[in-house]
C-alpha cells in the first residue's frame, strides 16, 4: 500500500471493518482534520509540541490511534494548530 487512504479503502470492503470503523469514525475524523491541519501547516510533530505543550510522542500516539485525548487536549491541539475547536450534536441518520 502506497497510503493510508488507500489500505483505509481497501479495509472498509470487509463488512466487519466497515462496522467497527462506522462506530467510530467520529473519533477518525477529529484524528485525520488535525493531520491533515498540521501537514497542511508545514508543522512537523515537534512543532504541535512544543506550541502545545504535548509530547510529541503524544501526539504521535493521538495520529496514529492508540492514544486517546481528553476534549482539553484536543482543544490544546487546535489551537496550537491556530484553529477552534467545534463539536456539534446532530440527529443519527436512519442507518445507525
Amino acid at each position: 500500500m502506497s497510503s493510508y487512504r488507500e489500505y483505509k479503502e481497501k479495509a472498509l470492503k470487509d463488512p466487519e471493518v466497515k462496522s467497527e470503523y462506522d462506530s467510530l469514525e467520529a473519533e477518525y475524523d477529529i484524528i485525520q482534520a488535525m493531520i491533515d491541519a498540521r501537514i497542511n501547516q508545514h508543522m512537523t510533530q515537534k512543532d504541535l509540541s512544543a506550541k502545545t505543550g504535548i509530547t510529541q510522542a503524544d501526539i504521535s500516539r493521538i495520529e496514529n490511534g492508540t492514544r486517546n485525548p481528553s476534549l482539553a487536549m484536543v482543544k490544546r491541539l487546535a489551537e496550537g494548530l491556530g484553529m477552534q475547536l467545534k463539536l456539534e450534536l446532530v440527529p443519527r441518520t436512519a442507518k445507525q
